[in-house]
């Protein structure tokens, strides 16, 4: 017997996430199942929509950064994501996260981006951010310091001040290398600088017993030399973030920021935390650990899919389904020397015919293996070979389509969040 739902989202991202929500907010019956974690745990937390122009754009206007999203989205080509669900998905994206993260995220208040440093001291055009990074944009005009620990390699304090002062900034930044207090070892986890802090125990500095935010606060004391604003990696707790920058923030006389990390990332756990308890919040079945193998289909329609749980195979049977795997990266997408290819429903990806031609030469280039992934039609169904759809009940999300480079666009979320509401909405209103 199959377990029957009213949708059925494959994937465990973003855009599946997205996509459970809206269907969910049908009133649908969902279930979401992944078969591993999401990227997400490894991406900065940052939620972009449109940081710089798509392709097509002439040279000038891809390398300045966008002010007003909304106000680009009209000139993305077609087949583009954005070009294929329209202005109102993606503010239906944006409501629907902004719902689920509540106070823990900036950036609802405006369409125009914020200008967020990160750990390479570059400056990112960003829609929504942690609000714990609220305090540390580039268009604030107060001098900061950044704090960096000779154990965390990700983040050198000192490089991020002079990429920042090179790349412009309103403001004086300067850095210092400093060592966490504390008998850490030198490769210890991000984790657990983030759970000394949180849990706040003594910690013993130069014959003194200081909880450990206080003692982290009197060794950046000495080095902040009057600056307003103090930076530090995104450390700063999991359980109490705020907490923790509050406490910082009082013993320092300075507001307190976290600057996005590479991976692995403490703001994109917490992230994926917030987006799971918002899926339980709402009702929606989460399975987690079990891949999809195979699908059952019944001429145009979808009829059932089929999960490996250990050695089992279990069969899911649904009205409609999205299918939110990712892309090259997560697995939605693979690749062999031969083809590019969907896994699960073998849906077709537009290809160049030789795989020398998936690339440029430049690094930088438009390179076109960043665009593949399923053509979308406007209900988000994947289409064929002929450009029809593929199934009548099977839509896509996120990474998984193509007709963009998130990566040069700096649109990955947001087209994860855009796709994600059409998707779950319209597979919740045909269910």
């Amino acid at each position: 017997m199959a377990i029957e739902d009213d949708v059925l989202v494959i994937g465990g991202g973003v855009a599946a996430v997205a996509s459970a929500l809206a269907a969910r907010e049908t009133g649908a019956r969902v279930r979401l199942i992944a078969h591993k974690q999401s990227t997400l745990r490894q991406a900065s937390g940052l939620i972009d929509v449109l940081g710089y122009h798509p392709e097509g754009a002439d040279d000038e206007s891809r390398t300045a950064p966008i002010s007003d999203p909304f106000a680009t989205l009209d000139d993305v080509p077609e087949g583009h994501p954005y070009e294929r669900v329209g202005e109102e998905a993606v503010r239906g994206g944006l409501d629907l996260f902004d719902d689920a993260v509540g106070d823990a995220y900036a950036g609802g208040h405006t369409d125009r981006n914020a200008l967020v440093p990160t750990h390479g001291g570059t400056v990112k055009p960003t829609a929504r951010y942690p609000s714990g990074a609220a305090a540390g944009l580039a268009s604030d005009e107060r001098d900061a310091f950044l704090v960096g620990f000779d154990a965390v390699t990700g983040f050198d304090a000192d490089v991020a001040a002079d990429h920042l002062r090179a790349a412009g900034v309103p403001f004086d930044v300067r850095g210092a290398t400093l060592r966490f207090p504390g008998d850490l070892r030198d490769d210890a986890k991000l984790t657990r600088y983030a759970h000394i802090l949180d849990e706040n125990d003594g910690i013993e500095v130069d014959g003194r017993t200081l909880p450990a935010r206080e003692a982290l606060a009197e060794r950046v004391k000495s080095h902040l030399g009057g600056h307003e604003r103090v930076g530090f990696p995104a450390i700063l707790g999991d359980a109490e973030p705020a907490g923790v920058r509050a406490d910082l923030a009082d013993s320092l006389g300075a507001d307190v920021f976290e600057v996005p990390m590479g991976p692995p990332s403490l703001p994109g756990m917490r992230l994926s935390d917030m987006l799971f308890e918002a899926l339980e919040d709402a009702g929606v079945h989460v399975e987690t650990g079990n891949p999809v193998v195979d699908v059952e289909a019944d001429g145009d329609r979808v009829d059932r899919v089929i999960a490996e749980h250990t050695a089992t195979r279990v069969p899911y049977r649904a009205e409609q389904y999205v299918l939110a795997t990712g892309g090259l990266v997560g697995k939605g997408i693979r690749s062999d020397r031969e083809r590019v290819y969907e896994p699960i429903f073998d849906l077709p990806i537009p290809q160049p015919e030789d795989r020398y031609d998936w690339f440029e030469d430049g690094a930088f280039d438009d390179h076109p293996f960043a665009r593949f992934g399923v053509p979308i039609d406007r209900e988000t169904r994947p289409l064929d070979a002929d450009d029809e759809p593929a199934y009548e009940n099977l839509r896509a999300a996120g990474a998984v389509v193509g007709g963009y480079d998130f990566a040069a666009e700096k649109s990955g979320s947001g087209v994860s969040l855009a796709t994600g509401y059409a998707a779950g909405t319209g597979a919740g209103e045909r269910a």
